[in-house]
């Protein structure tokens, strides 16, 4: 691994740990020649899926997409980051363990809404009044209503 600082290309592990629940490892490194430390990830190359949009647009899966979907439902409530990761890192391992070239963005939305129901209701409440669109308060009710009586 070529050194980010002075360019070389002697550096030394000096601690590994797994990451992502043991499907990437972290490593610390050192490089020998200028001694700065610096953060590797190693990860399995997993196939591109494109993701169908609902125009017929096709564009490969971005996980960031997901997290910012995530972020934005649980804005100012009491769910920890670690929770929204292991929520998008699930949804991942879903969608690549289909084996699939192509998936539809509308089952990625309704992956993370399941999701969020679990997690928080008033992020699931946020995000589906979004992605299904929501265009009055009746729709908005009505989405409470199911959410209730689904307890």
């Amino acid at each position: 691994m070529k050194c980010p600082f002075c360019d070389n290309i002697d550096t030394k592990v000096i601690d590994s740990r797994p990451k992502e629940e043991g499907h990437a490892i972290r490593r610390r490194r050192e490089c020998e020649m200028c001694g700065k430390r610096f953060t590797t990830y190693e990860k399995i190359e997993e196939n591109i899926i494109m993701v169908i949009k609902k125009d017929g647009r096709r564009e490969a899966f971005d996980r960031n997409k997901l997290i910012n979907g995530i972020v934005k439902a649980c804005e100012k409530r009491p769910v920890a980051v670690a929770d929204m990761e292991k929520v998008v890192d699930e949804i991942e391992r879903k969608i690549n363990n289909e084996m699939v070239k192509e998936i539809d963005s509308n089952r990625i939305g309704e992956m993370l809404m399941e999701a969020l129901k679990e997690l928080d209701e008033v992020a699931y409440v946020r995000f589906a009044s979004v992605y299904r669109q929501f265009t009055d308060v009746n729709t908005f009710v009505k989405e409470i209503e199911k959410l209730i009586g689904n307890k």
